[in-house]
């Protein structure tokens, strides 16, 4: 367990009993039971009024902004290397696509 986890853990009861609970699984569990309550379109359009919120308070550049400090977190975390070969799996996933999209027009 990651030190931040043992820091940040919140007591929670459980089938077993007592236990700990992180607060990044008290914040799982929460968004599990909310999109249930919502149902999947109603927890997508959820996601959206906090996409358009979060433009509103930082601008329309936001999200882009996020996602290029997201990726750069993730090359540090992995390497020049890693982060090559995560870029060489995506790659094929999008040639897996591409392919398996035009076997099916051609079923179609």
């Amino acid at each position: 367990m990651a030190n931040n986890d043992r820091n940040n853990r919140t007591p929670s009861s459980n089938a077993r009993g007592s236990g700990d609970m992180s607060v990044r699984e008290a914040g799982q569990k929460g968004g599990e039971i909310r999109k249930e309550q919502l149902g999947p379109e109603g927890y997508s359009d959820l996601g959206h009024q906090g996409v358009e919120a979060l433009r509103e308070q930082r601008g329309p550049d936001a999200m882009s902004e996020i996602g290029r400090e997201g990726g750069e977190t993730r090359k540090q975390q992995l390497g020049p290397e890693g982060y090559s070969e995560l870029g060489q799996k995506g790659g094929q996933r999008v040639r897996d696509l591409i392919n398996k999209g035009k076997e099916s027009e051609g079923n179609g």
